[in-house]
């Protein structure tokens, strides 16, 4: 049992280390650092602040009831800077300059005033988990709601995960496994009565995962700067009314002209018959529809598809794949199946089972 203990003291310090060691990173040394990149590293401090927290109060009893309320103060600002961390990646706009303190400067008071009024040597079981565990509660509550809505925050890019017509792109990727490794540390936290060790071997799994998806980025001789919101047309919208007139010529062009079973058909091409700049008819595939020029031709290729496979028994797959504007089998068969989430073949057999 001691080894186990140790070993968990010897990852939780690692933890609050490598944690301490991206905070620093992700705010001074990352290039086109963001709004949403501060708050990553905030996030990542303060959870490396809680669990130093926990390790000295575990092992050194002694530890002043100072140190453990500034722990304690960071414990609290996990979920706010979780929750801005996810908003501000995903709607950059929607968070203003200086809005992100009502989330902060609250705490700071609140707990500010808790170390003069209870100080933690003396009022150490309100933290308690049973009763009368009046700040306990008050920190389960307060980390709960920010944590499910940092989840409501990122609802359509979990929803990417079951998808068939949308990918995951880098910045859905990072906000994924932010979200989901906060989620894991609250659960953690509030689930198990070794929370001091387990919290800080998570978040040692944690900051380690960051740090070796960094490597491998540098490896690649690519940045960071995905973990940047970039809103590409924000200076650039389309108004209503030709979002309307593009949206029905594109219906003519597809469905009734089948442009789509051109196997060499381009965007340019497409922006030419729309009578519109080939970034414009881009613009509206990405801001309107989330989805590619490749991704929304394909859609109309695979629905051909599937309608042929159901009306013709004479056309083999592969000419049914040349038929919709597919070049190659192998591309045909890897459209189908991330939209209809089976292979031809496999669709094929479903029709006649």
């Amino acid at each position: 049992m001691e080894f186990s203990k140790n070993l968990l003291f010897f990852f939780s310090a690692l933890g609050a280390f490598n944690g301490l060691f991206l905070s620093l990173y992700f705010c001074f040394l990352i290039k086109n650092r963001s709004r949403a990149t501060y708050f990553l590293a905030a996030l990542l401090f303060v959870i490396s602040v809680r669990v130093t927290k926990s390790v000295f109060l575990t092992f050194y009893p002694g530890t002043s009831s100072t140190f453990v309320s500034i722990g304690l103060t960071a414990c609290f600002l996990i979920g706010p800077f979780l929750y801005l961390y996810t908003k501000t990646a995903i709607n950059p706009n929607k968070v203003h300059r200086w809005n992100w303190l009502f989330h902060v400067v609250p705490v700071l008071i609140f707990m500010l005033i808790i170390s003069i009024q209870y100080p933690y040597r003396s009022y150490r079981y309100l933290w308690w988990r049973s009763p009368p565990r009046i700040f306990g509660t008050i920190l389960f509550t307060q980390w709960t709601i920010y944590t499910i809505a940092a989840i409501y925050q990122a609802r359509q890019v979990f929803s990417k995960l079951w998808s068939k017509t949308k990918s995951i792109n880098t910045l859905d990727f990072w906000i994924l496994n932010i979200v989901t490794g906060g989620f894991i540390i609250w659960l953690a936290y509030n689930t198990t009565t070794y929370t001091s060790y387990i919290v800080g071997a998570l978040s040692f799994s944690f900051t380690f995962y960051i740090t070796l998806v960094i490597w491998i980025i540098k490896r690649r001789k690519s940045t960071l700067t995905f973990l940047t919101p970039v809103v590409k047309y924000a200076n650039r919208k389309i108004d209503t009314q030709k979002v309307s007139s593009i949206a029905n010529q594109l219906s003519i062009l597809f469905s009734e002209q089948e442009l789509h079973r051109n196997p060499n058909l381009k965007l340019p091409e497409v922006a030419a018959q729309l009578q519109i700049k080939s970034h414009e008819l881009s613009q509206y595939l990405n801001d309107n529809l989330g989805l590619s020029f490749s991704s929304y031709v394909n859609q109309y290729r695979i629905q051909t598809a599937t309608q042929l496979i159901r009306t013709n028994s004479l056309l083999t797959l592969e000419a049914i794949g040349n038929e919709c504007g597919f070049k190659s089998n192998s591309t045909f068969y890897t459209a189908f199946k991330k939209q209809e989430g089976m292979t031809p073949s496999q669709y094929k057999k479903s029709l006649n089972s």
